[in-house]
Order: structure tokens, then C-alpha cells, then sequence
């Protein structure tokens, strides 16, 4: 496999990622930029490729233990090279499993009820409505079979403790499902409409939710990416570029 060495968050990290299929891009940094956490807490990232949104995290919060969690073991094995190479092995893990799979997770550690906080950024293609990549791996990381956001949900609210928070990243068409899945392990809500530009659409949802919480349900002043000219906005590069925070992160 040919792979890249990569600087992101402005420079903050290096990733090796493979040149060919799934590259990092802004959703992982914009998935970092919503997870909260504290120093001594303890946060797992499902379905984590090389690791671009668990190392971010990691990387912005001091003594955050982290988890990456990848089904593909070459995958596995560059999130674990690229702990390494940014000085983070002793806090963050690369494990290679399958996220639906509950005994494989707690054999390798993460057993139900302990973890502080999940993020996610599943495969949210749906293969009926998108054109399918012929790159297996690209494939894997972008296409959701049927089930697969209730399955990763429901693997989450087992990992977490009560009133953990679990925040993914979902097309903003599928927000409804979304919530769906979340109900009724989850309360809480929060969402962060990501648009491209001012006016436009939402292409991205970000969805923080609080596991055992009340129901309820909050929308956060959207993300906007581009100015009218194109350009990438200032709140967008204090995000992408300079490692800042979304709102959505404070909200346990």
C-alpha cells in the first residue's frame, strides 16, 4: 500500500494515509472540533481509518486517554504509526475490530459502561441513491449498509457510561434517521448544521447526545464553510486550520 505523509490541523498533526481510497478530509477535524473532553477521561473513536479525529482530540486535550477503534488492520496499523509519530502513544490505541461486534470490543479492552465519550463519522453513503467507489477500502469507509447507524449507535450507548455523550457526523439529509437511532438510549440532542456556504443548504450534521439523558432536542447556530467570494470562512478556519472548538462540544 503507497501512503502519504499529510499535515492537518495546520500543521498540528502528520498522518500517513494511504494514496489511494479514503483520504482524510474535513469531516474528521469538524468531528474533533465537536467531541468535548476532560483530562482523565476516557474516549473511544469508532470506525477511526488512520485516526485523524481521535488524534486531533487527543492533541487538543491534555491527558485524554483515547481508543481508535478500525476494522481494516492496515488501516489499524497507520492510526497506530501515526499515535506514534505525533508523540500521543502513551495516551491513544489502535485496536483492530469490528465496531458491531460488543465481546470482540470488550476482549480487546473496552468493556460496556466505561468509556466517557464516543465519536463517530460512519459510512453514510447510501449505495441506492450514490455512486459506489470501486476502491474496496473507499467503499468500506463510505457506504452504510442497511442497519449500520442503529448498530454503531447501539454499540456506543453499551461502551458508555451514564450521561456519557456520544457526537457524530451524518449528511444533513439523514438527520431524521439519526435521531431515530439515538431514541431512546440517548437525550440530550444537540445539532450543528454544517452549510458550504451562507444561505445554502446543510451538507453535514453534527449531533452530540447524552446517554440516559431526557429527552430534548437543540439546534446550535450553523458552521458556515465558504464566504460569498469562496473563500474559507474564519470560522471555519479557526476550526480546520487552527485547532479551535465547536459550540457543540460543550455540551457535557
Amino acid at each position: 500500500m503507497q501512503t502519504s505523509d499529510d499535515a492537518v490541523l495546520g500543521g498540528r498533526l502528520t498522518l500517513r494515509q494511504p494514496l489511494k481510497g479514503h483520504r482524510v478530509g474535513h469531516d474528521a477535524i469538524l468531528l474533533a472540533a465537536a467531541t468535548g473532553g476532560r483530562a482523565g477521561e476516557r474516549a473511544v473513536e469508532f470506525g477511526a481509518g488512520v485516526g485523524a479525529a481521535g488524534l486531533a482530540l487527543a492533541q487538543r486535550v491534555p491527558d485524554l486517554r483515547v481508543v481508535l477503534v478500525e476494522i481494516d488492520a492496515d488501516l489499524c496499523a497507520l492510526a497506530a504509526h501515526n499515535a506514534q509519530a505525533n508523540g500521543l502513544s502513551a495516551r491513544v490505541r489502535a485496536i483492530a475490530a469490528d465496531v458491531a461486534d460488543v465481546h470482540a470490543l470488550a476482549a480487546a479492552g473496552l468493556r460496556p459502561g466505561e468509556a466517557d465519550r464516543v465519536l463517530m463519522n460512519p459510512p453514510f453513503n447510501d449505495p441506492a441513491r450514490h455512486n459506489v467507489s470501486p476502491d474496496a477500502r473507499r467503499k468500506l469507509a463510505h457506504v452504510a449498509p442497511a442497519g449500520l447507524l442503529a448498530c454503531w449507535i447501539g454499540s456506543a450507548a453499551a461502551l458508555l457510561k451514564p450521561q456519557g455523550v456520544l457526537t457524530l457526523i451524518w449528511r444533513a439529509d439523514g438527520l431524521d434517521a439519526v435521531l431515530a437511532a439515538l431514541t431512546p438510549a440517548f437525550g440530550a440532542v444537540a445539532v450543528l448544521p454544517v452549510l458550504p456556504k451562507e444561505g445554502a443548504a446543510p451538507i453535514r450534521v453534527l449531533v452530540g447526545a447524552v446517554r440516559g439523558a431526557e429527552p430534548g432536542r437543540r439546534t446550535l447556530a450553523p458552521l458556515v464553510l465558504n464566504d460569498a467570494s469562496g473563500r474559507p470562512s474564519d470560522a471555519a478556519e479557526a476550526i480546520l486550520r487552527r485547532g479551535g472548538v465547536l459550540p457543540l462540544a460543550a455540551i457535557a
